[in-house]
């Protein structure tokens, strides 16, 4: 008899103009392939509308990955307000389409990063799905992720780590997270590993017109930072991303390219649109400036983050791709993810700027000695990041034991 297939259930994640969240499939497909005999994916993900859903499906370059949407009332998508009033939603309803695969999946693999946090509100959305597997008692991993912190609010909190206590496992990608969850007495069912993008391997897009020249600095800033910044006030965000490219290209004398890494519709979720507003309001000499088209998937976007000298990133997965890739990366940080990370990876927090640092001089400052001292930390890179891609592998052993004792 030939062996069944094992299939596995990535839930919980964005669509893939999301760069990051593309990227942590890409590398969790690399992990379980690793580990299991030619599995499939079932990708459940929240989408803006149908059109999006549409065009992730048919531009999907993986044929043993097949997408479906969760079911979101579409009053509901509109920022912030699905965290108000997410209660009067049926769970099994929000879920529908991924109820009819649970049976036969291997585990479900609860995907996206940074969801169990409080970064975006009150994560029922992923409680949900949590309590919707687990009543079918299979296999509930959070999958690559950073959790918490929850002490902002301490009732949410101690639901939270009753919640958690009771997941299969938790598989977190940085160590403040790992002492976070630790300190609050989860140690059974939580493992130590690395982000899975890590393993995302880069792909040079087949535009011939797109020439990276050598030696330049990539720059990623997003809308989302006015929130950390500005305390929402997009307009002054844009002018002083403005002025901080403006002074990287005076004070460096080197090429720019501006790289968005999350395109969604909505203004707060789209790079592309803000870097091109900032672009205006730049006064650096002309051709100094390139802004990355929004075309490119996420491993392409690796490969041209993997060409610059330099990068400093806002988006999370914007710095992964530089760091899995050995560039010298300045982190912009409003969360717990880019600290753990950069102190997993160097040790410390030197390079990774807090929303209160966002400010050109400083920020010059930093990039300015991190291009004096680009050699001593690519050679840094090249010895660590091997391990940290390792331990990125490491989470599909936990898994492969974990469902063999399930079986």
């Amino acid at each position: 008899m030939t062996e069944k297939k094992p299939m596995f259930i990535l839930a919980g994640n964005g669509p893939y103009d999301n760069r990051g969240c593309e990227a942590i499939v890409r590398g969790t497909v690399k992990i379980l392939r690793h580990y299991y005999n030619d599995p499939s994916f079932l990708c459940i993900s929240h989408f803006r509308n149908e059109e999006q859903f549409k065009k992730q499906c048919s531009e999907e370059i993986d044929n043993a990955i097949i997408h479906k949407r969760t079911n979101i009332p579409k009053i509901l998508t509109v920022q912030g307000l699905f965290n108000k009033i997410q209660g009067l939603v049926d769970k099994n309803h929000t879920y529908k389409d991924m109820l009819p695969y649970i049976e036969e999946a291997q585990a479900v693999l609860s995907v996206g990063g940074d969801n169990y946090s409080l970064d975006y509100g009150i994560p029922r959305l992923f409680t949900d799905l949590d309590d919707i597997v687990m009543k079918k008692y299979k296999t509930m991993i959070i999958w690559g992720a950073s959790v918490g912190p929850f002490s902002k609010n301490p009732k949410y909190e101690e639901y939270m780590i009753n919640h958690l206590q009771n997941i299969t496992a938790i598989f977190v990608r940085e160590s403040a997270t790992f002492e976070y969850l630790t300190e609050k007495g989860l140690v059974d069912n939580v493992f130590r590993i690395a982000d899975p993008a890590f393993l995302m391997d880069p792909i040079k897009p087949k535009e011939n017109e797109l020439q990276i020249e050598e030696g330049a600095n990539g720059i990623n800033l997003s809308p989302l930072m006015s929130r950390y910044v500005t305390g929402g006030d997009i307009n002054k965000w844009t002018e002083i991303a403005a002025k901080i490219v403006s002074k990287i290209s005076e004070a460096t004398s080197r090429k720019i390219y501006l790289i968005p890494h999350v395109t969604n519709p909505h203004i707060i979720e789209n790079d592309y649109a803000f870097l091109k507003n900032v672009v205006l309001k730049t006064n650096c000499r002309k051709n100094s400036i390139v802004l990355i088209p929004p075309i490119y998937n996420a491993a392409e976007t690796k490969w041209i983050i993997s060409q610059m000298k330099i990068f400093a990133g806002a988006r999370t997965h914007s710095t992964i791709a530089a760091l899995s890739s050995c560039v010298p990366t300045l982190s912009f940080a409003y969360s717990i993810k880019a600290q753990g990370i950069n102190n997993d990876i160097f040790g410390d927090e030197s390079y990774c700027l807090n929303p209160n640092e966002l400010k050109s001089d400083i920020i010059v400052e930093k990039i300015q000695s991190m291009i004096d001292n680009s050699s001593c930390i690519e050679k840094d890179l090249h010895i660590k990041i091997p391990k940290i891609q390792n331990m990125a592998l490491l989470a599909g052993k936990h898994l492969h034991e974990i469902t063999q004792k399930r079986s």
